[in-house]
């Protein structure tokens, strides 16, 4: 596979991973709010070093996965479970009270703290290993992407700049974001159910194919 090919598809699944209101892009668009764009792009550049890590990790463990078929399918039967929790959780449990907007962030003057602040909150958050490496053997079942050394680093490559991408975007677009239906906490807890919910969704055809 072409190796800009790679890099598109590597940006794009990170790109789509960080898209939900979360921790790390609020985080980023109100220290930009507050601080100007410099150290909210401090913080992003600390915080997609470690998703430039955590990616890394996730496709060497896929390679194992994609080695060992009888492993994926167990965990895929797993995940399944999971991402139906998960779903499940958000649309039903999950409170909706709060405003996204109205937390407030430490306040930090330096701009080397700010980035290793991103560094931190960035490592607090192990989703993307396993969202990643369920994403990296799914594209490498359609054939789109193979665990060569030069496909492995354009991959994490397309992989950090596409959250960078997603938290630089929060960050320009928060004014109109913090005036839209994302401020709610009850509206995030339903993306993110649906998000999950399109996920297990996946998991249970990949599933079924090879029961």
């Amino acid at each position: 596979m072409n190796i800009t090919v790679i890099f598109i598809l590597g940006f794009i699944v990170s790109f789509l991973g960080v898209a939900p209101p979360g921790l790390l892009n609020m985080t980023a668009a109100k220290i930009s709010l507050k601080e100007g764009y410099t150290r909210g792009i401090v913080f992003s550049i600390g915080a997609c070093i470690i998703v430039l890590i955590q990616t890394f990790i996730a496709v060497i463990f896929a390679r194992y996965l994609t080695m060992h078929p009888d492993v994926v399918i167990v965990l895929q039967r797993v995940a399944l479970v999971i991402f139906i929790l998960i779903s499940m959780y958000f649309f039903f449990i999950a409170k909706g009270d709060g405003d996204l907007t109205s937390e407030k962030i430490p306040e930090i003057r330096s701009k080397k703290s700010r980035f290793f602040q991103g560094l931190l909150m960035s490592a607090l958050n192990m989703f993307p290993i396993p969202f990643q490496a369920y994403m990296s053997v799914t594209l490498a079942s359609f054939g789109w992407l193979t665990f060569e050394q030069s496909d492995i680093l354009t991959y994490v490559l397309g992989s950090a700049m596409g959250s960078f991408v997603m938290l630089y975007l929060y960050m320009i677009f928060f004014d109109k974001i913090k005036s839209t239906q994302f401020k709610s906490q009850k509206n995030m807890n339903l993306l993110i159910g649906v998000i999950t919910a399109i996920v297990a969704l996946i998991t249970l055809i990949h599933v079924v194919k090879k029961v």
